[in-house]
């Protein structure tokens, strides 16, 4: 397995001057021939299915989820194939009898019993019994327990491949409008609301890296290896304009330890190198604030007089009930620490809301500091996308004065994600920046009811915390030293609750005694 060295929360002091630096903040790096950002998942979607009409030998997806249901495009179908995913890989493999295509997901039921034995509802050996022998699936279990595989890979003949925090799954599509009430956006026949994706897409050198890491995958789920390839023609997607050419992209991962592997923690260097060394602005969009040493480090920015502006763009609330308790309960806790340490006024924590007050539920990884650094990928900001899960980002890093093109699209892809949450043009939102000097003072100055973004306030950020926040076992930070232990200082907390508060962490509500029949009196 491919090497890394553990960061262990503490910062990585920058290698002359750079970020980026191999076995430390990042894998490897190496040069994408051609580099994007590929903003929600419509764009996504139809971009993957695009590079997957162009293979020839080889398509690999790697996920936390998969679904055959899943559909490439909402509405009438303009690509060649089948939409639903399932449909379409074996129509692509019944045209080129050359292609194999291999699908690794994480096992989500968590515990050893349950590897390697089902994908959704059907067992792993009668999928790949079933379907062609050209296609092979497999449920990951390689972790430790409690932890799941989190990266989203797709790799095509290792020419091209797409990084971000979007599964082939359900629920994903949506365009950069995010309509409040899109008949589009279904998912197996059930709506869902607005959501907000990021990924980027290499070509390359790039590409080959995050293949490498995709077989690696592979072969500790399944012990096979498979081979890298060469191939002559790209599969990058033709109505994909790359946004840079020719420039170097670094690969950051998580990987939990494992009986003969280390933990890799390179995400989490990156994170605090990134955070260190900040000038004017960092901009993070993220599915969860739940990591104390990010959300310190960050504070201890704002504690500084002329330190950087920090804005953060976080979802309302989370999608589960147990999220809420443990990811949304922590959330609260660090927001109050930043706002803590907020003395100079620098801090924005913000949710995006459309027309009508409905939620996008934002779900991209995201982080740029400055004009030098873009991360995209799968990493969370909390504890478990720091040692226990494992993630793969890309970071995108503008080292010198050569790479003006560089720092162009860091800032362009930066103000574009703000001005779609803010409803406006994305030169409009530039302009404000310019008239106020200031990222922070211009997102405020074009916040407004309909579209746009709603800042978290004292009402929404409860001082009374979930025993479930921060809590070891729900969002670890490395492998438990005692799985026991960990559960019961769970079960310990939560037993402290009022019943009636305990009763709704777990899905019931408590049903007040039946009123005593009034009594008539008679005269």
């Amino acid at each position: 397995m491919s090497d890394g060295r553990k960061a262990a929360g503490k910062v990585v002091e920058p290698c002359d001057g750079r970020l980026l630096v191999p076995g430390q903040t990042c894998w490897r790096t190496a040069v994408a021939t051609k580099f994007a950002p590929v903003i929600d998942g419509a764009d996504y979607l139809a971009h993957v299915k695009t590079a997957m009409l162009h293979a020839r030998r080889r398509v690999m997806i790697i996920g936390w989820d998969l679904d055959s249901r899943m559909t490439f495009e909402a509405g009438e179908s303009t690509l060649a194939g089948p939409n639903h995913l399932g449909l379409f890989l074996h129509w692509l493999l019944w045209g080129r009898p050359e292609l194999k295509v291999y699908l690794l997901k994480s096992n989500l039921r968590l515990l050893p019993a349950f590897d390697g034995f089902w994908f959704g509802v059907t067992p792993v050996e009668l999928v790949n019994q079933m379907t062609s022998r050209r296609l092979r699936l497999a449920v990951d279990g390689a972790h430790p327990t409690g932890a799941v595989h989190h990266q989203k890979i797709v790799v095509v003949d290792d020419t091209v491949a797409f990084c971000g925090g979007i599964d082939l799954t359900l629920g994903r599509w949506d365009t950069r409008a995010h309509l409040p009430d899109d008949p589009r956006r279904q998912a197996a026949g059930q709506p869902y609301g607005p959501r907000h994706e990021v990924a980027a897409v290499v070509e390359g050198a790039a590409a080959e890296l995050l293949a490498e890491q995709a077989r690696d995958r592979w072969k500790a789920a399944t012990g096979e290896a498979l081979p890298p390839l060469t191939c002559e023609e790209s599969a990058w997607p033709r109505e994909l304009q790359p946004a840079l050419r020719d420039v170097e992209v670094g690969v950051a991962r998580t990987l939990p330890t494992l009986p003969d592997r280390e933990e890799v923690r390179e995400v989490e260097a990156l994170n605090l190198a990134a955070i260190a060394a900040a000038r004017d602005v960092i901009y993070l969009e993220n599915q969860y604030l739940a990591a104390r040493s990010l959300a310190e480090a960050l504070a201890d920015r704002l504690r500084e007089r002329d330190g950087p502006e920090v804005v953060i763009v976080l979802p309302r609330s989370s999608e589960s009930r147990l999220e809420q308790q443990s990811m949304d309960s922590a959330r609260e806790r660090l927001i109050r620490v930043l706002w803590d340490a907020d003395e100079h006024g620098r801090l924005g924590v913000f949710w995006p809301a459309v027309k009508g007050g409905t939620s996008v539920y934002v779900h991209a990884k995201v982080m740029v500091v400055d004009d030098r650094l873009l991360r995209i990928g799968s990493s969370n900001l909390n504890n478990r996308s720091l040692g226990f899960d494992s993630e793969c980002d890309i970071a995108l890093e503008a080292v010198d004065t050569d790479h003006d093109d560089v720092r162009q699209l860091i800032l362009a892809t930066r103000d574009g994600l703000v001005a779609e949450h803010l409803g406006v043009p994305a030169d409009t939102f530039q302009r404000e920046v310019l008239r106020h000097n200031s990222f922070l003072h211009a997102t405020n100055s074009l916040r407004g009811t309909g579209r746009s973004l709603r800042k978290f306030t004292a009402f929404m950020v409860s001082a009374d915390a979930s025993p479930l926040a921060e809590n070891e076992l729900m969002d670890p930070d490395q492998v438990p030293p005692s799985i026991g232990q960990s559960v019961w200082n769970l079960v310990s907390g939560v037993a402290t609750w009022p019943l009636e508060r305990a009763s709704t962490l777990w899905g019931f509500r408590r049903i007040p005694d039946e009123p005593a029949p009034t009594r008539t009196k008679m005269n």
